[in-house]
């Protein structure tokens, strides 16, 4: 038996009443851990199929807007717990066992007996990315040329120009006088539309 003697060395809190969960994830998880506590100290919940729909449907977000809805009902708690155990951890360690597992569950699904599933399971398995039977490929071809073969290069298209018999050079800032202006260009091309 423990004795408890009260003392005035700690203020006694203004508000004794629960404080409710802030977000609708507290409210799941306090539910759960309260089960889980319970369960330590040797207690036993119970929960039937009605208290796991309700939980289902609180944890799936029902009642989250405008105000969440808390579980407040054992069964339902004990319900919630149960489904959070069921279906929050990690499956995978990792990409690659993902993708074992996917790859080896397509494998056994490509011989099940019903030829459109099977199908179905082998094109899967030919868009997979270490097969790729189905993916289109492209390829790029790239010439390597050393830089003193791109320069003489250069060099041999400047001077091709350069002594290449040009005629008709207009200077940039006269081309309105042989061109006409942008506007005069664009109502004669709409009269030869019209004319067409």
């Amino acid at each position: 038996m423990i004795t408890v003697t009260p003392t005035k060395e700690h203020p006694i809190p203004f508000d004794l009443s629960d404080e409710p969960p802030m977000t609708h994830k507290d409210s799941v998880a306090i539910a759960a851990n309260t089960v889980d506590f319970i369960e330590h100290l040797g207690g036993s919940l119970e929960y039937d199929d009605s208290s796991l729909r309700k939980a289902a449907d609180i944890i799936n977000g029902e009642g989250k807007t405008p105000k969440p809805k808390h579980i407040s009902v054992p069964t339902e708690a004990k319900a919630a717990a149960v489904l959070i155990k069921t279906f929050d951890f990690q499956a995978f360690a990792d990409i690659q066992q993902a993708r074992n597992f996917i790859t080896n569950k397509l494998i056994k699904i490509a011989d099940c007996g019903d030829p459109k599933i099977e199908l179905k399971a082998l094109e899967l398995l030919g868009k997979h990315s270490d097969i790729g039977l189905f993916t289109e490929r492209s390829e790029i071809t790239v010439h390597h040329t050393s830089s003193k073969s791109l320069e003489d290069s250069i060099k041999e298209r400047i001077k091709r120009l350069m002594n290449a018999d040009v005629t008709d050079v207009v200077p940039l800032d006269d081309l309105d006088t042989h061109l006409g202006p942008v506007e005069e260009m664009a109502t004669e091309s709409e009269q030869e539309d019209t004319h067409e």
